[in-house]
């Protein structure tokens, strides 16, 4: 199998990162971490309800299903190579180079969005802990959320070992937050809506387009966890620990999710959460606790964003590393600093482009509008590569699938579902997404179609990269299959 583009194993070249550093319980924690539950309670939940109303809950169970399929096949794809570009590696492998090349160009533009409206809530939530109108001003939240970034950014670069451990630190602290008021809210005395099974039931999305909408939010509720296969050339038992800390921390997400929006449901009004969209979690905290302890859980939402600002940083920057190691993107992308063995010029290069992105996104007429339009876009953009991962580990382990039960269901048949599931997810919600804002479509298709410039440009310099692979490179053999078990 010598046309598989396996990482450089060197660990004194310009273009290896560090190896076996990081390990279960670092996966994990950055499985979690880059999810970002908090984040996505605050920043989202408006959105979710302005989707499905009472449904998200429903929302986020049946696209939790379907992820799990996706974080299986990521498990698995994971034990044939070690790539920091994980996705742009595979799919290259058991599908087309092409396919391979706008999956991770999916992720890198689906990140750049994501610095974006991550940083928003960011800058809103430390100016409303000093004032609460200034936590709606878009000047004064641009300002301080781009002091903010800086500084994620500053973290990443310093190394993943750096890294991890303030991920691990920041963690356990906004964890232990979240449950707390979780049970709160549960345990709260005064309950708007009296908590239903029918929150929970595919009734209540009123038809297949109020699903669609639900759904598309709901993917981006999970995007985040498959961070850890792009640290897999620095992790420990490489084939194996990334996909196990994906799964472990997908689990303790999706049940996070579950009890908080069902806490939401019970405890505030539309009103209310319509009118704090940029950080529902905050309010939530005022209900069931009011005054200055009611604020506790603003600082777990400011821990949380710094997590989520990390890992998205810490996946992008992998990625751009791999592909300019590959010259699939300009070379000097492939660089590591050396002594830190991070991709300091993909990080550097990250940098601009984002605060670019966010001073640019002041355009826009509210910061609700830069919240919304970016979900549904990276939504999109989220679909493309998960459905791919999903199908490309059908197609490589097509040869295992009837050796057993087991192999047929989570490197078969659930994976497939979560394949189709993301393709029909994107197929059926562009044309409402139009319908209702253009912008959205724009964003989330546009940035992928950019992909094709650079596509295009080094596959006609004849990289080796676009060579399509021999058929036994694009078939999970036997012994390596029984190795990596």
């Amino acid at each position: 199998m010598t046309d598989t583009l396996e990482a450089p194993t060197d660990d004194s070249s310009e273009h290896s990162l560090r190896p076996g550093v990081l390990g279960l319980f670092d996966s994990v924690i950055m499985g979690v971490a880059g999810v970002a539950p908090g984040y996505s309670i605050a920043a989202t939940t408006a959105i979710l309800f302005g989707a499905v109303l009472l449904g998200g809950a429903a929302a986020l169970l049946y696209c939790g299903v379907a992820m799990f399929g996706i974080v299986f096949a990521f498990s698995y794809l994971g034990r044939v190579e070690s790539n920091a570009g994980a996705s742009y590696s595979w799919v290259r492998r058991a599908l087309h180079p092409v396919l391979g090349f706008m999956s991770d160009w999916a992720v890198i533009v689906s990140a750049l969005i994501f610095m974006v409206i991550a940083t928003v809530p960011a800058g809103a939530n430390i100016r409303g802990l000093f004032s609460a109108s200034a936590s709606n001003d878009k000047v004064e939240v641009t300002l301080v959320g781009a002091v903010f970034f800086l500084l994620m950014v500053a973290a990443v670069a310093a190394g993943v070992t750096i890294t991890v451990t303030v991920q691990i630190v920041m963690s356990c602290v906004e964890i232990f937050i979240l449950l707390l008021f979780a049970a709160l809210a549960i345990f709260h005395g005064h309950h708007v809506h009296p908590f239903s099974w029918h929150w929970l039931s595919p009734t209540v999305f009123h038809g297949q387009a109020g699903f669609l909408k639900g759904a598309l939010v709901a993917a981006f509720y999970y995007w985040g966890w498959d961070v850890t296969a792009n640290l897999n050339e620095e992790t420990k038992s490489a084939k194996k620990t990334p996909g196990l800390g994906a799964m472990i921390g997908i689990i303790f997400v999706f049940l996070l999710f579950e009890v908080f929006t069902i806490a939401t449901n019970m405890v505030l009004t539309a009103g209310q959460i319509n009118s704090n969209s940029a950080d529902v979690l905050s309010t939530l905290g005022q209900q069931v606790w009011h005054g200055n302890p009611g604020k506790i859980i603003v600082l777990a939402v400011v821990l949380l964003t710094v997590a989520t600002l990390e890992t998205t940083l810490i996946q992008v920057t992998r990625t751009l590393f791999a592909m300019g190691r590959d010259n699939t993107l300009p070379k000097r992308l492939g660089t590591v600093h050396p002594t830190r063995k991070t991709p300091i010029v993909a990080t550097l290069v990250v940098m601009v482009l984002s605060l670019a992105l966010f001073v640019g996104s002041q355009s826009f007429h509210s910061i609700n509008s830069i919240m919304s339009d970016g979900v549904n876009a990276i939504g999109l953009q989220i679909c493309i590569y998960y459905s791919l991962a999903g199908l490309a580990v059908v197609v490589l382990y097509r040869k295992q699938l009837l050796l057993s039960v087991s192999n047929f269901i989570f490197m078969g048949l659930w994976p497939f579902i979560g394949a189709v599931f993301m393709a029909y997810l994107f197929i059926k919600s562009i044309p409402s997404l139009y319908s209702s804002n253009p912008a959205q479509v724009w964003i989330g298709l546009g940035a992928m179609a950019l992909g094709l410039i650079p596509m295009f440009y080094y596959w006609a310099r004849h990289n080796p990269y676009y060579k399509m692979p021999v058929k036994e490179d694009r078939i999970a053999v036997l012994e390596e299959f029984e190795q990596n078990l």
